[in-house]
């Protein structure tokens, strides 16, 4: 019950501070087109300043703010409304339907783990919040299948990654611990690199959608 009573001790306004990041990235999941992406990833960097529960300095959450930035400008392109000619829609229908189940199942059982602990209320709060951006982020790369949109879903994986650095941190001993930054640059250079992968997607196959490659073994 102490980790429901953390989430309920929230007013309304903290409550949807802390949870608005992993709203707008379900939004992500769910809604199709460039701007999107761009309107998403504009309110995440917003938004970022706010979030105290990251527990990492000020220089880092400026780092996170012009990743998202960037991810604002590039993890989206043209013809990502373009329909899927290779897949049949009942093959993306099926496989997109069997990633939501595996996520949404892996997700329950990560924030059961996080709900088991004994942990401050502030604690429990950010190491549930960390784990449900890294599912959502999982589950954006599974049920999009876009590559220049895999930005949006290494960004969110990386964002929840840091939250949970954030919660180790607070419960340690402040001696000899890693830098703060590492979560952002770790997610940075996975960042770059997808958008490296989707340019020459676009550039050479013609299409930004993960499942023509199956197009491209001949």
């Amino acid at each position: 019950m102490h980790f429901l009573d953390a989430w309920r001790e929230l007013g309304p306004l903290d409550l949807l501070r802390l949870l608005a990041p992993l709203l707008l990235v379900g939004a992500a999941i769910v809604l199709p087109g460039a701007r999107t992406v761009r309107a998403i990833a504009i309110a995440i960097a917003a938004l970022l300043p706010t979030l105290r529960e990251l527990g990492a300095p000020t220089a880092v959450i400026a780092g996170w703010c012009a990743l998202w930035l960037a991810i604002a400008w590039r993890g989206s392109g043209v013809g990502e409304d373009e329909p899927t000619p290779i897949v049949g829609r009942r093959g993306v229908f099926e496989t997109g339907t069997l990633g939501l189940a595996v996520g949404l199942a892996l997700l329950a059982m990560l924030v059961a783990a996080v709900a088991r602990q004994d942990m401050s209320p502030e604690d429990s709060r950010r190491a549930s919040c960390g784990v449900l951006l890294v599912g959502a982020g999982l589950m954006h790369l599974v049920l999009r299948r876009h590559a220049r949109r895999a930005a949006v879903g290494f960004g969110a994986m990386g964002l929840g990654l840091q939250m949970l650095d954030g919660a180790a941190r607070g419960a340690q001993v402040q001696l000899a611990l890693p830098s703060a930054a590492w979560p952002l640059l770790g997610t940075a250079l996975t960042v770059l690199l997808a958008l490296r992968i989707a340019a020459a997607r676009e550039h050479y196959a013609g299409s930004p959608w993960v499942p023509d490659a199956h197009d491209l073994h001949d």
